[in-house]
Parts: structure tokens; C-alpha cells; sequence
């Protein structure tokens, strides 16, 4: 899909440097592919696909960390650890993703290698913003059915929850490859080639219902946070000022987790609406870039803030644990 945008701008690209150099600049254009002739032309590379493929190894490396800890690590089981492993995986294919599609682009660029980079990349980050909605949801249950909680929500139950998410998303990324593409038809073509305008625009109008619907839940959080610090501070007037503050702290960091998930998602959700393959790629790029880096940005909000994972981490990297490092075990309904 993104390599796509590449190929657009390479049409476009003044080779100005001598044989077998690299080129970096870009000016606007429209979807072609890029061209290696027989005569060894220098190869034009975009500087926003090497930003891509940068941070594509950084959301790899970060996410494989998180992963390789879940895993090796027989504490971390529980359902909230198991969301967030599925995070992680989401984000290391589209870490990956990111990498082949820079590869293909200046290596192997064909129709079928178009499809099924395009396959990938939907799949990964539709998985990975359903899979925070799931995280969104069951911090809320957490909250909302405090007492029964820990019974409801097995591990079974998670798992089953997660084998539908991924169902859906391998569904999604099947689509370009079995004929829902812009291939033959250019004029169809979205921002994101060989994806088609009408398919981009229902992903982007299902992800701000996704992001409304997670929205409306950090609300009821907060309400019901509020509402469980008023009543311990009714029971423990020397605690209120405590409890107040750790409710304040609680609310500010979920207005970052949704300040810094709508600011990645939506330019590129509502550019994806309003624009096709006709439009400057550049603005595509400056849109896409944001979206990518949510990748990065989700293992620092959802697992590197964990302290159960900071402590194997610790443990994994040195084989000790800080003596200040705080041993309370981090509960789902923790912010």
C-alpha cells in the first residue's frame, strides 16, 4: 500500500546525480511505478520512504522486546498481558510491513507484491487498533464490574475475543489481493494505492467510530474513577487529598493515551475521506508518517509503563530489580 506512494513520487523525481548514485528529493505526482532500466539509471530514493522504513525497524525492535518479554516471562498470563502481547504483534508485522515495503518498492515491485503489501500493512494496523479497543474495554469491565471481574474475564474468554479480531483482520487484508483493488481502474485509486477510494473510505469512517466508541468508554472510566474517590474519601477524610490527586493523575494520562491516538489516526482517517490518487502525495506521506508511529508509541502507553513488565525487563537486562522499583502489581483498571 505505502510503496504505492513511493512510486507515485518517483515519477516525478529529477535524477541528477551521476551512475549508480542515490538520489534523495521528491516533488509531487501521481501513482506510477518506480523504473529501473537495463541502462543502470541511478536509483531515485524518497526520503519519506526512508522515513517510513525507519521507523518501521524502530516499531520492530520495540514491539519484539515486548513479546519476547510476555513470552519467556510465565507471570505475565493474565488477560491484560495477553492484550497487550497482541498489541505488540500487531505492531512488530506492521513494523515489518513498513520494512518489506520499502524493499519492494526499490527491488521488486510488481502488481502481486502491490496486493499483498497492502494485505499486510491493513491487517496489522486494523489489528492493532482493534486490539486497543479491546485493551479500552476491558480496563472499562475492570472498573464497571469490579467485584465479578476476575471471574468473568478468563483467559479462554480472551483468547476467543482475539481470535476474532484477527479473523476480521486477516479478512480486510485478503480484500486487495481478491480483486478489491484500484489495479484496473486508476481513476478509482485512493491516497493509498491499490486500495480504491470507497474501500478507504469505510476503514477510515470504521475508525472514528472505533475512536468514538473508545472515547465514550474513557469517559464512563473517568466518571466511575471519580465516582470510587469520592466514596473512599467519605470513609477516610484523611485520605481524600491522596486519592484526589491519584484520581487527577489517573484522568491525565488517559487524555494522553486518547490525545496521542487521535493525533497519530485522525489526519490521516479524515485526508483518507476527502482525498484520492489525484491529490499531492506529500500530503499523503505527511499523514501516513503520523499513523506509523502510533506503532511506536503504543508499547511505551501500553507495556513499558507496566511495572510487572519493567520488572522482568530489569531482570532480563541486568538480573537485578531496583530497590526504589515499586512491586505493586499493575491491575487492568490501572491507567
Amino acid at each position: 500500500m505505502i510503496h504505492s506512494l513511493a512510486a507515485a513520487m518517483n515519477n516525478q523525481l529529477q535524477n541528477t546525480s551521476s551512475l549508480n548514485s542515490v538520489t534523495f528529493s521528491f516533488e509531487d505526482g501521481r501513482n506510477s511505478s518506480p523504473v529501473r532500466t537495463a541502462e543502470l539509471q541511478p536509483i531515485v530514493v524518497n526520503p519519506w520512504d526512508v522515513a517510513l522504513c525507519v521507523t518501521g525497524t524502530l516499531i520492530s525492535c520495540e514491539n519484539a522486546i515486548v513479546i519476547a518479554i510476555i513470552f519467556y516471562t510465565p507471570a505475565l498470563r493474565a488477560p491484560m498481558f495477553i492484550l497487550i502481547g497482541s498489541l505488540a504483534f500487531a505492531d512488530l508485522l506492521a513494523g515489518l510491513g513498513l520494512i518489506l515495503n520499502f524493499i519492494f518498492t526499490y527491488m521488486l515491485s510488481t502488481e502481486f507484491v502491490h496486493l499483498v503489501s497492502a494485505g499486510l500493512l491493513i491487517a496489522a494496523f486494523s489489528a492493532s487498533v482493534l486490539t486497543i479497543l479491546a485493551i479500552t474495554v476491558d480496563r472499562y469491565l475492570s472498573l464497571y464490574n469490579a467485584l465479578t471481574y476476575h471471574t468473568e474475564r478468563t483467559v479462554t474468554f480472551t483468547y476467543v475475543i482475539l481470535v476474532l479480531i484477527w479473523l476480521v483482520c486477516v479478512a480486510l487484508g485478503m480484500l486487495p489481493v481478491l480483486g478489491w483493488n484500484c489495479l484496473q481502474d486508476e481513476f478509482t485509486c485512493s491516497i493509498c494505492r491499490p486500495v480504491t477510494k470507497n474501500n478507504a473510505a469505510l476503514l477510515a469512517v470504521t475508525f472514528l467510530l472505533i475512536f468514538a466508541l473508545m472515547m465514550q468508554l474513557y469517559l464512563q472510566i473517568c466518571k466511575i474513577a471519580f465516582r470510587h474517590a469520592q466514596q473512599i474519601a467519605v470513609q477516610h477524610q484523611f485520605m481524600a487529598t491522596s486519592h484526589a490527586s491519584s484520581t487527577t493523575k489517573g484522568v491525565s494520562t488517559l487524555s494522553v493515551i486518547l490525545g496521542t491516538f487521535a493525533l497519530c489516526w485522525i489526519p490521516f482517517a479524515m485526508y483518507s475521506l476527502v482525498a484520492d490518487s489525484r491529490y499531492p502525495m506529500v500530503y499523503t506521506y505527511a499523514t501516513v508518517l503520523p499513523a506509523t508511529c502510533s506503532s511506536a508509541i503504543n508499547p511505551i502507553i501500553y507495556a513499558f509503563r507496566n511495572p510487572d513488565i519493567q520488572k522482568s525487563l530489569w531482570l532480563a537486562c541486568c538480573g537485578c530489580v531496583p530497590s526504589n522499583f515499586s512491586m505493586r502489581p499493575r491491575m487492568s483498571s490501572d491507567v
